[in-house]
């Protein structure tokens, strides 16, 4: 095996770390103004992964810096290329850590409104874009003989990748409702539970079609088989 190729299986095990551990994050982030009925339950949803979102992040900085040393042209192409996405997901996330710390320092039913809307959008935006960047790397992208990228922000917005994202997302909002179902108790544990089962029934037609959309464009036996795995472990989850 050579060594460009463990790097790529690296950084892309860290990036599947990421979205595994910051997944359910962001799931429990959204599902806040759902499932959390009053600023107790609200406090309930945000203490499951109180001591886990800060250091769930860490993966992603991991993969960043990865990227960066192992394919460094790879890593200026995304990261001019994607800018305006990837600045808004940078700047969600930063909105999302402020709330988390600062949400508890006033006791205002106004202050701690705000900052949840924070929690939920710092949520909500990248769990869509993310989906949405993934999608755009693996079908391709317009790059010109420097490998720099020649499209504008409506070609990385195609069919395929808001599907990517509407499919992130549904698997992020479902996450974090059988999360929330593990690490709660009582009327937020039968709450979190049946909306899990219904958000994977849409995530799993969604991510259905996504997969199927996904082997019309690279197919190959391997794929299928991750492809099938993935389901699997979707409808086991649930």
């Amino acid at each position: 095996m050579e060594l460009t190729t463990v790097w790529f299986l690296l950084v892309a095990v860290l990036f599947t770390g990421y979205f595994i551990l910051e997944g359910f994050d962001f799931g429990v982030g959204m599902l806040l103004p759902v499932l959390g009925r009053d600023d107790r339950q609200r406090r309930v949803l945000i203490n499951t992964i109180g001591p886990v979102w800060d250091g769930n992040e860490v993966w992603l900085i991991t993969a960043g810096g990865a990227m960066f040393a192992a394919f460094p042209e790879w890593y200026a192409t995304l990261f001019s290329g994607f800018y305006l996405p990837l600045l808004l997901i940078l700047l969600a996330l930063i909105a999302r850590g402020v709330a988390f710390e600062y949400r508890h320092k006033r006791s205002e039913a106004s202050w701690k409104r705000r900052w949840d809307q924070a929690i939920f959008w710092g949520s909500a935006i990248p769990a869509v874009l993310w989906g949405v960047a993934f999608a755009n790397i693996f079908r391709g992208v317009p790059l010109d003989a420097d490998h720099e990228y020649v499209g504008g922000l409506f070609n990385l917005l195609n069919p395929y990748a808001l599907l990517g994202g509407l499919t992130t997302l549904g698997l992020f909002l479902t996450h974090g409702a059988v999360f929330l179902a593990l690490k709660t108790t009582g009327d937020i544990r039968e709450r979190a539970g049946a909306l899990a089962v219904k958000l994977g029934v849409g995530t799993a037609v969604a991510a259905v079609a996504f997969l199927s959309w996904t082997l019309t464009i690279r197919s190959s036996a391997a794929a299928v088989v991750f492809a099938v795995g993935a389901a699997l472990a979707l409808l086991g989850g649930l």
